[in-house]
């Protein structure tokens, strides 16, 4: 016998709007800046080696009371005044962080709470230094489907608490901060196709030392006999690292050079631009010498303004974009309605590429 279904007619769903914008961006840096000075304290280098490697002078670290979705709430209010809403206008929030120190619940959830948007839906995405611009994709289409009107979007990061300070490879990179953005419904295209993907061949050319079952075992161990494990064959000296970040950095810098200029180009032709149409390039703030190559390969005119926050703000991974864009659009550096090219790549490995229109 064939069971029939009981309804054969449509689901009524939503309907949204055709089109989606950013309505406003915020940004927070902590108050403490680290100079170069500071890091090689902790490693074996200098001022001139680092600035030369990466191009960064300084970088921000947060309190250590300071947490990610504190700095999230510090960057959600300037965002949600230049949208010209308020909290309890907001239909969603995404936060993207690789930082928040528990994997369940999400940032987002605490986020709305702080803000009081009241039960909206909230999630955590973990796309490491594009996820701010997988982020901005999914608010996008949310808004675009009508699964809401006002999307409130966070890149937020605490790096500082998961970096081995005396790991020369990374403790001089990595940062911390927070930037929003607040997606909403437009009349044209204000937000250009998302060109993303990702290459998870290469998932260990960024990532933490140590997966957490292994960290737990490690605790258990230790419980158990009152000795400490054999930490060399996780190539760590203590638990400490094995919680941390490391990064095969000359394979992230080729893969970075050659592999992310395409993509880039890819976003400008699904927006049906060039690059003379740009009045900004706002790429994850990664190293200054990335930057630099993928401008040649891009072949960018000379007078485009390009975000270099990496050289005060250090890389903030997903913080970095919204970042960039908040101080752009205050310094007056680049025009409200102007046209972006962002950029963000990393740990995954993952990528995602969009050409915006700024608020």
């Amino acid at each position: 016998m064939t069971v029939q279904p009981k309804n054969t007619g449509s689901i009524t769903t939503t309907e949204g709007g055709r089109f989606s914008r950013i309505l406003g961006v915020g940004g927070y840096r902590p108050e403490r800046v680290v100079t170069n000075e500071e890091v090689c304290t902790w490693i074996d280098s200098s001022d001139q080696w680092i600035q030369e490697r990466s191009g960064i002078k300084t970088r921000r670290f947060a309190r250590e009371d300071e947490s990610v979705v504190d700095m999230s709430e510090q960057a959600a209010l300037p965002a949600l005044e230049m949208a010209g809403i308020k909290a309890d206008q907001v239909d969603a929030i995404i936060v993207a962080t690789i930082s928040h120190p528990f994997q369940t619940p999400a940032a987002a959830p605490l986020l709305a709470t702080r803000l009081g948007t009241g039960n909206v839906p909230a999630f955590d995405i973990s796309a490491a230094c594009a996820g701010y611009c997988y982020a901005i994709s999914v608010a996008s289409d949310m808004v675009r489907a009508g699964s809401a009107d006002n999307v409130l979007v966070i890149g937020v990061e605490k790096l500082s608490q998961w970096t081995y300070r005396h790991d020369r490879g990374t403790s001089f990179i990595l940062a911390d901060g927070a930037g929003a953005a607040v997606v909403g419904p437009s009349d044209v295209a204000r937000i250009g196709p998302t060109v993303w993907g990702s290459e998870g061949d290469k998932w260990s050319t960024i990532q933490q030392r140590v997966g957490w079952d292994e960290i737990r075992r490690i605790w258990e161990h230790v419980e158990a006999t009152g000795e400490e494990p054999d930490y060399s064959k996780f190539e760590v000296a203590n638990i400490a690292e094995a919680s941390t970040m490391q990064m095969a950095g000359q394979s992230v810098f080729r893969w970075a050079v050659w592999g992310m200029a395409p993509i880039a180009q890819q976003a400008l032709d699904r927006a049906g631009i060039t690059a003379d149409d740009l009045d900004a390039f706002i790429p994850h703030q990664a190293n200054m010498r990335i930057i630099d190559a993928m401008i040649k390969q891009l072949k960018l005119p000379a007078d485009i303004p390009v975000a270099r926050d990496i050289a005060e703000t250090g890389n903030t991974s997903a913080a970095s974009i919204p970042l960039a864009t908040e101080r752009m659009l205050r310094e007056g550096e680049v025009p409200h309605g102007g046209l972006a090219l962002e950029i963000g790549f990393g740990a995954g490995l993952v990528y995602a590429a969009q050409v915006v229109e700024l608020p």
